[in-house]
């Protein structure tokens, strides 16, 4: 989440149960007329529609527009990390004191890391794409950042994001972040950049995961000695209201609007869309997955607990 959007602490509540709706789907033909014109009344300012296993453009607005993406920028932080070699997903990262002031000082998104408590890799990616984890971003970084101190660090993790991005041919994307929150407008990325990053990180079995999952409880060692139940819950919508629907990052900012990258899958098919800068991101993310299948899909929408982030 960047700096204008942050939120109260994820605080542990008992055994809570996040209730799903199942949606319902008729299908549809789709026209000559649908397909030329691409779904209607989108107020994205930027969005994409790609089916993944063809990797072919479905419809486009904007595609190659640079924007801000906000706490889509995660999506990146998650595949550096999943695609480093010999990667430990049960490795231990101590939660530092640093990381709960920084989300403090930025009034960011927090997975509410505890000082001192030893948290899993794996965890840490939970805690980054569910609750959208400022503090989780920060931890990864400096894990598998390089250098002596915290800042160097971070700024080689960004860097191996920028080398990435390269690699996979997102031309119009850079990194100066990583979760979202920036100072400039040296963040950013394009619809189409972000539908190619996201079909990349889908193929990666721990990614796809972690960010089809509505909500989780984990458990680990805690600095007192005991241990500590992590609750967090999913700020992405369409999770448990939309068919078919397996993540997978929203993004909030003052500049950036409200983003959603986000992907369907219903029997071999997997869509792949995004939307940035969008006031009407979920019913717009529904409309375009609607067009894309050829359907029509009865949604009634997941709410967030109280006690959930907002992204």
């Amino acid at each position: 989440m960047e700096q204008a959007r942050g939120g109260r602490a994820v605080r542990r509540w008992g055994a809570a149960v996040i209730a799903s709706a199942a949606a319902l789907s008729m299908a549809l033909p789709a026209t000559t007329a649908q397909a030329a014109s691409g779904p209607s009344g989108i107020q994205a300012k930027g969005a994409y529609l790609l089916d993944s296993g063809a990797n072919k453009q479905l419809w486009a607005k904007s595609a190659d527009t640079k924007r801000q993406l906000a706490s889509t920028t995660k999506i990146m932080t998650a595949v550096v990390v999943l695609d480093t070699k010999g990667v430990d997903l049960d490795r231990k990262v101590t939660v530092k004191q640093s990381y709960r002031d920084y989300v403090a000082r930025e009034k960011a998104s927090t997975a509410d890391l505890r000082t001192g408590d030893k948290v899993t890799v794996r965890q840490l990616l939970y805690a980054m794409m569910l609750p959208s984890g400022c503090d989780a971003a920060y931890a990864l970084a400096d894990t598998f950042g390089k250098g002596d101190t915290l800042a160097k660090r971070a700024k080689s993790f960004i860097g191996q994001m920028n080398k990435k991005a390269e690699s996979l041919g997102m031309r119009n994307t850079r990194y100066d972040s990583f979760d979202g929150i920036v100072a400039s407008n040296g963040n950013y990325s394009t619809p189409r950049d972000l539908a190619k990053l996201a079909r990349h990180a889908l193929g990666n079995k721990t990614f796809g995961t972690v960010v089809k999952t509505t909500y989780t409880e984990q458990k680990a060692p805690a600095a007192n000695g005991r241990t500590r139940i992590y609750s967090w819950e999913n700020t992405n919508k369409l999770l448990g209201s939309y068919n078919g629907a397996i993540g997978i990052k929203t993004g909030t900012g003052s500049v950036a609007g409200k983003c959603i990258v986000f992907a369907a899958k219903r029997g071999s098919r997997t869509v792949v869309g995004v939307v940035l800068n969008d006031a009407n991101r979920y019913p717009d993310a529904k409309k375009m997955l609607d067009w894309a299948f050829g359907t029509r899909t009865a949604v009634k929408w997941r709410q967030l607990s109280p006690a959930a982030q907002r992204d």
